[in-house]
């Protein structure tokens, strides 16, 4: 047992010093308040995170509050007990706090490894965010250049075809003139046909261009034609074997533009993915009730199959540094605009095919709502 002469109570001990009461009467309520006041704000967190934060990490918050307010209630009874001798009460207050304490530091001891895998992982995406930024800052950029470039190409387009009918006329006249040799009459012909190739090239451009301000009648299979002119460069110098068959009525209700838009990256990146000469690339329309299905069916490399969940997100690209990720989150959006579907099916080394279905009615999201 102790020796109750080697116990000095504390009125004994502040006696000699009365300040020291004070000190600690008000140090103690202080950080009694400051316990309660954290035990409350972590209280008020679960309960406005329920719906978040899992059920077992809301119990161990929980906890960490009791476990906080019992810490504060012995700072609490130090003051109590300074003028009242309720030393079994700080006893239990205390043995209370031990117990809460081993609990919580086994619920911590147990969570340490989720606890350390979710900082880690927060650091990471929180270093990875300024590259992330910066991606996105440099395709929206890439966007806005190409819209500039539509602008732009639409403009040249449009005031090229006014010269370009005069030079015909010129070489029309020229051809009809009496006096002319035949050779100088067939250059002129020769040379109508190029202005005329030209005047076909800037309507073709203008049409891609072109919004409407309403859902128009759109013939697909006439739209993966001029596809094919826009492209025929690239076909013509991959040796392409670029085939369209269409079957049933392939005409459907859409804003033109975009949908030239999508058929145009749809193809382009057929082309694209092609590395031998003498591929072929089909194009196949098939029109039944209600739809229009388009399939673009290529023999290139291939997507990897982890690749394709993630083919349609911002920022996705198969192209390395050649590529920006736009194309084909456009080509989702549009075809989500017009209430569609589009798939990707590829094998890598074997080719890839894009299938996408157009309603035959565009139908907008108010619409949508209201039906």
């Amino acid at each position: 047992m102790l020796n109750s002469n080697s116990l000095m109570p504390h009125a004994v001990c502040w006696a000699a010093d009365p300040k020291l009461i004070w000190a600690m009467v008000i140090t103690n309520m202080i950080t009694f308040l400051s316990y309660l006041a954290i035990a409350v704000t972590l209280f008020f967190l679960v309960r406005r995170t329920r719906r978040i934060i899992a059920q077992d990490w809301g119990y161990f918050v929980i906890g960490f509050a009791l476990f906080i307010l019992a810490c504060g209630s012995t700072h609490l009874l130090e003051v109590i007990t300074t003028w009242t001798p309720m030393f079994w009460v700080d006893a239990w207050t205390n043995i209370v706090t031990s117990v809460l304490s081993a609990c919580v530091a086994v619920m911590l001891i147990r969570r340490i490894t989720p606890i350390a895998f979710g900082i880690n992982d927060y650091a990471d995406r929180l270093a990875s965010t300024e590259m992330e930024k910066l991606r996105v800052e440099d395709s929206l950029v890439a966007a806005q250049k190409l819209e500039e470039w539509s602008r732009m190409s639409a403009t040249v387009s449009h005031e090229i075809k006014n010269p370009l009918q005069a030079i015909q006329n010129l070489q029309f006249l020229i051809g009809a003139s009496e006096g002319v040799s035949t050779q100088i009459a067939e250059l002129a012909r020769m040379a109508g046909d190029e202005a005329q190739r030209v005047l076909n090239i800037a309507d073709s451009s203008l049409s891609f261009i072109r919004q409407t301000a309403k859902p128009e009648s759109i013939d697909l299979q006439a739209a993966v034609k001029s596809v094919e002119f826009l492209l025929s460069r690239t076909i013509r110098e991959k040796g392409i074997d670029f085939e369209i068959t269409c079957t049933g009525d392939c005409r459907i209700e859409g804003y033109a533009g975009e949908i030239r838009q999508v058929l145009l990256n749809i193809i382009r990146n057929a082309c694209e993915a092609v590395t031998r000469t003498g591929t072929k690339l089909r194009v196949q329309l098939t029109g039944i009730a209600n739809r229009v299905e388009v399939s673009v069916i290529d023999q290139g490399i291939g997507i990897a199959t982890e690749l394709i969940p993630n083919i349609f997100n911002f920022g996705m690209t198969t192209k390395g540094e050649q590529g920006n990720g736009i194309g084909l989150w456009t080509v989702k959006r549009i075809v989500n605009k017009h209430r569609g579907e589009v798939n990707i099916h590829s094998t890598l080394g074997e080719g890839t095919r894009v299938d996408v279905w157009w309603p035959r009615t565009f139908v907008s999201s108010n619409d949508a709502v209201l039906a």
